[in-house]
């Protein structure tokens, strides 16, 4: 039997109450060639056993990431799982928990994410970190609005070496606000350009390092720069395993840090769910989006946990919200915990060490092979390389001949003007054969 919540009544009274003559209203929004025309090609109904053979034959279209040599990176990392982390996430106290509205129940809950926000600030080098973000774009995102919160000022500047994602996450939503954002050329090296572009009407810039094509950046000079124009340092990141070696933008005065933590404890999982870190300076906790996890003494005087923090619209009215965020990625916040307590500094460091070998192992190897020229040269993971042909039909050159290659910028962003760019990158997981069968396989592809 059709399960059919609401008749046309029903609907026709719903669209009266808020003056819309058809439910196509609510989607003005949506660009036309956005919109599907006809129905989705898929058969109206099956039986369960049809189903399940489709979903399978669709599965196994898949290549996963252990199953050949992988060089994927942009954002979305492999890196090495312990199985102790999906154990205890799956414990059912975590697996079935939500939302702690009730924190004299929900004590186990709070105390893991008063240990997530210790960790995400002493590994940022920041003041206060907030109980996680939904993933690294969307607190980029929000970290654009909440320095327009904290200047009164409209205008929001990207370098060019900001994940394209990233960057057009915000835009969608600093756009709806009435924010102008402005995007600066890509760069793999953009140290120099961002300061040029500093004014009295600019909220907050947003850098990142290490960026898209890997290069990492100092930003001394860029945080002294906001500082003297009035703006906000925002600095973002793709690759939290990074601050096992270099330092983090806490030290360099950045007033938000945010981005993807993905590289700990949470597999690739076909593009999510994610993780979001997200920290400030104390001054600003107050507009700072999500929510925090506080400690206390309970009426005996024994230690206990709160939500000291939530400023978000299921807790406040709407007006007063600082984000709409309406959760957060409470169950990978919690594996990033685990495995960032099983690594602790010196496994971090060490992790970090490892990635950053084979990064230089995989650009010597590249730098080799004719036709190709290494863009990047601090590096960290990600490394970029000029190859002779487009990067995109590469790309599908290698992976027919069983090596995943990276990703062509062109992809990322099809504005760079930048089509024999690719982007590429080396973890731990990449043994020596699959750093020698790479270099082998473009050469035949460059010939």
């Amino acid at each position: 039997m059709r399960y059919l919540p609401l008749t046309e009544v029903d609907r026709q009274q719903m669209l009266n109450v808020i003056g819309a003559q058809h439910v196509d209203d609510l989607f003005v929004d949506v660009p036309k060639a956005a919109v599907l025309k006809d129905l989705v090609d898929l058969p109206r109904a099956q039986g369960e056993i049809e189903v399940h053979r489709h979903m399978q034959r669709l599965a196994e279209k898949n290549t996963p990431a252990g199953r050949t040599a992988f060089f994927l990176g942009a954002g979305a990392y492999r890196h090495h799982v312990p199985a102790s982390v999906d154990h205890l996430i799956q414990r059912s106290e975590f697996l079935t928990a939500y939302t702690p509205y009730q924190p004299e129940i929900a004590q186990g809950t709070l105390q893991a994410l008063y240990e997530f926000q210790s960790q995400v600030a002493q590994l940022l080098d920041m003041e206060v970190a907030n109980a996680s973000m939904y993933d690294g774009s969307t607190a980029c995102a929000e970290a654009a609005m909440m320095a327009a919160r904290v200047t009164k000022r409209r205008k929001i500047i990207f370098s060019g070496g900001v994940h394209p994602h990233y960057v057009d996450t915000a835009r969608t939503a600093c756009e709806a606000l009435g924010l102008e954002v402005v995007a600066l050329p890509a760069a793999v090296d953009d140290e120099a350009a961002v300061t040029k572009h500093l004014g009295a009407d600019v909220a907050g810039v947003i850098v990142q390092s290490p960026n898209v094509f890997g290069t990492v950046t100092d930003l001394t000079a860029i945080g002294e720069a906001a500082r003297g124009a009035g703006a906000l340092m925002i600095a973002t990141f793709t690759e939290c395993v990074s601050f096992g070696l270099i330092e983090p933008a806490g030290a360099y005065g950045a007033d938000i840090v945010c981005g993807e933590g993905q590289s700990i404890g949470n597999a690739l999982n076909f593009g999510g769910p994610y993780v979001g870190l997200f920290a400030v300076k104390e001054k600003y906790i107050r507009q700072m989006p999500g929510r925090v996890a506080g400690e206390t003494l309970d009426a005996d005087g024994k230690r206990g946990f709160v939500l000291t923090l939530s400023t978000r619209e299921q807790h406040i009215r709407r007006e007063k919200a600082t984000s709409n965020i309406c959760t957060n990625s409470g169950l990978c916040q919690l594996a990033w915990t685990i495995h960032m307590t099983l690594l602790g500094e010196e496994g971090l460091r060490k992790l970090a060490v490892l990635n950053h070998e084979k990064a230089i192992q995989l650009a010597d190897a590249l730098d080799k092979v004719s036709g190709v020229e290494v863009l990047t040269k601090r590096c960290f993971n990600e490394i970029a390389v000029m190859l002779k042909k487009p990067a995109q039909g590469v790309v599908d050159a290698l992976a027919e001949k069983g090596v995943i290659g990276g990703v062509a910028m062109s992809r990322l962003n099809p504005r760079a003007n930048m089509d024999n760019v690719l982007i590429t990158c080396a973890t731990e997981m990449n043994t020596d054969e699959d750093i020698a069968a790479f270099a082998k396989t473009l050469k035949e592809v460059l010939q």
